[in-house]
């Protein structure tokens, strides 16, 4: 068998807390997941903290900074909240992880959730911003939408059946975020 690499655990790490959310990625589950024993996971971590700090750095570099990195490419400018808006709408199914996260974020948890939900409000409130609306009022209105987003999460992966019209999201967030009525993608 090969020797496993620290990437082999966080990756092992992010398939569980993707599936079941960050309390389960723990020690003996992940090392059973791959075959291998806990001095496997020693070797290339000091302790579970630092293997959640791994796959939250994961989730945000992949579902924040990624996303992001994508809206940017996105030409004109002027259709960047759209896009974002489009690209949040059609993973929604796909970011089951982060469905419990917000719940269960303590401790550094919390402090590193915070950090990326500020990254993320604050990236939409620039959107925003740039669609005409006032600073204050972007920002009001990228709070909004982001917690919205959190709670839509949270009933898709309950089982309710709304994401086959992820449409309707986009148009819906798009008039809380321009104040209109018209699709902004």
């Amino acid at each position: 068998m090969a020797r496993l690499t620290r990437e082999d655990w966080i990756a092992a790490a992010y398939e569980r807390f993707s599936a079941d959310g960050i309390t389960a990625v723990a020690v003996e589950p992940v090392a059973r997941a791959l075959g291998a024993t806990k001095g496997s996971f020693y070797w290339h971590f000091a302790d579970r903290p630092a293997l959640v700090d791994a796959v939250l750095e994961r989730w945000r570099e992949l579902e924040t900074e990624h996303l992001i990195a994508e809206v940017e490419r996105i030409r004109p400018a002027s259709a960047r909240l759209g896009g974002l808006l489009e690209l949040i709408a059609h993973r929604t199914g796909q970011r089951s992880g982060e469905r419990t996260l917000y719940a269960d974020a303590t401790g550094p948890v919390r402090d590193f959730v915070s950090t990326v939900t500020e990254r993320r409000v604050s990236y939409l409130a620039s959107l925003v911003a740039a669609s005409g609306v006032a600073p204050d009022e972007a920002r009001r209105r990228a709070v909004i939408i982001v917690s919205a987003v959190i709670g839509y999460q949270q009933l898709v992966s309950s089982g309710w059946d709304a994401a086959s019209d992820p449409r309707s999201m986009v148009d819906t967030l798009g008039a809380l975020a321009t104040g209109t009525t018209t699709p902004v993608a």
